[in-house]
């Protein structure tokens, strides 16, 4: 059985995105265009509503690459303890009120037992001074939390 991923927003943007001028963004868009090439296919990949919502925002002919994208990973289903959860994070201020649609990234991959969450929101989600507090919460609702993680962190030792 292969391990569960979830897709955040951030993947199917910068896999379908015009390559951008900035070269931090310019390496993130290359490094997911690399794992979505050479790993996609150990994983067994999910994504949400809340994807496909932020997918669909912007450009008119963006969002339709995005959401094209999209279209074959399976969804999961927007729970009410996915719900509660999210509304913990952001009442316990582990996310600021402007991330709340993060909180349900993370909550919604955790109660459906995601091995990891494929994000390059390092902002609200994979980042080291939230994660262990998030981790807590998650512990605390009998959850584990998934592995929080970028496409480079996820490359075999063979693709580096």
């Amino acid at each position: 059985m292969k391990p569960t991923l979830y897709l955040e927003t951030t993947i199917p943007s910068f896999q379908t995105g015009r390559p951008s001028r900035d070269h931090l963004i310019a390496g993130q868009q290359a490094a997911t265009k690399k794992w979505w090439r050479l790993r996609r296919n150990d994983f067994e990949l999910f994504t949400s509503q809340f994807v496909l919502n932020e997918a669909a925002q912007g450009d008119t002919k963006m969002a339709a690459k995005r959401l094209q994208f999209l279209q074959p990973v399976e969804k999961l289903s927007v729970t009410l303890e996915a719900d509660e959860l999210a509304r913990r994070i952001l009442e316990k201020h582990l996310l600021p009120p402007k991330a709340a649609v993060d909180a349900f990234h993370i909550a919604t991959a955790t109660v459906h037992g995601m091995h990891f969450l494929l994000t390059w929101n390092c902002i609200h989600i994979n980042n080291r001074e939230i994660i262990p507090g998030v981790e807590r919460l998650c512990s605390q609702a009998g959850y584990p939390l998934p592995v929080i993680c970028t496409p480079l962190e996820l490359m075999g030792t063979s693709e580096l």
